[in-house]
């Protein structure tokens, strides 16, 4: 009998050029070998050039949604990144709070705007998210500039990055993963809350310079919830996450006129081999 994997719930928008949202979500979730499903809060019109325009679900559809899924099959772990709204943050933030503590390893990707400068939740969600949404969840996964977007401090080097997390544990976060791919050295920060008080580890790597940029947050987020679905610490997940990220990312091939997506299967093009006549025809004589 074939063994279940984890499921690994994604809540998130939808990008049709499938660089970020919950397409490139699934194909994360599959690429470390859980089962995924989604939610999708919001439409949007993009491509690898830029985000054109956004269109958030119905509030009450997100709720419903996440209602449906989680009773038919329980997730495994939560990845929330785009909202675009108020009114969906609200109802997901409702949600959680009537799914606790069954649900668990909830990763949230604070998502306020596109790299291409595009807000994706409106000021009411921001404030939602900051003030209702992150208390509730395992993980939350700034960037820099999220990092600085949620605690008014600039976040250039590990100092700053050290300070934000101080900053968002203050603000009711249990565990924050800074990551810091636009810096000189891709450094990320994790900090989280114990018996001992709040304890960090960075990990660092050389900075990547490449086209292929597209939806790193997001598999990066998506990562660390497969990592902890499949009953890794969250040290080892985030080690793990961002491995995957580099990876995918060195071995993109170029799609679209602007920045373009990760190869986030990358692993099915290492593991490819044409088997033998002799090993693809079943035997039936003796």
């Amino acid at each position: 009998m074939v063994e279940t994997p984890p499921v690994v719930l994604t809540v998130a928008g939808f990008d049709p050029s499938s660089g970020a949202g919950v397409t490139a979500d699934i194909k994360t979730i599959a690429a470390h070998g859980c089962y995924g499903v989604a939610c999708i809060t919001a439409l949007t019109v993009q491509s690898t050039t830029g985000v054109r325009k956004v269109v958030p679900s119905e509030a009450g559809l997100v709720r419903e949604t996440l209602e449906v899924l989680t009773a038919d099959a329980q997730p495994s772990a939560v990845r929330i990144g785009m909202l675009g709204s108020g009114g969906v943050v609200k109802a997901v933030v409702e949600f959680l709070e009537a799914a606790r503590p069954k649900l668990t390893n909830v990763v949230l990707d604070p998502i306020l705007r596109s790299s291409s400068g595009a807000d994706l939740v409106d000021q009411a969600g921001a404030r939602w998210l900051r003030d209702k949404l992150m208390p509730i969840c395992d993980v939350v996964t700034p960037n820099t500039q999220e990092a600085s977007a949620l605690t008014g401090i600039e976040v250039g080097d590990e100092d700053g990055m050290r300070l934000a997390a101080s900053r968002l544990h203050e603000a009711g976060a249990k565990a924050v993963v800074i990551t810091g791919g636009d810096l000189d050295q891709a450094v990320d920060l994790l900090s989280f809350t114990s018996k001992k008080g709040v304890q960090q580890e960075i990990f660092r790597a050389p900075r990547q310079i490449s086209k292929a940029t597209h939806g790193t947050g997001c598999a990066f987020a998506t990562a660390v919830a497969c990592q902890l679905a499949l009953d890794r610490g969250l040290a080892e997940a985030t080690l793990l996450a961002k491995v995957y990220v580099l990876a995918a990312m060195t071995a993109a091939y170029p799609i679209g006129q602007g920045t373009g997506p990760l190869n986030h299967l990358y692993r099915m093009n290492e593991s490819k081999r044409v088997l033998p006549a002799s090993e693809r025809v079943e035997k039936i004589h003796e």
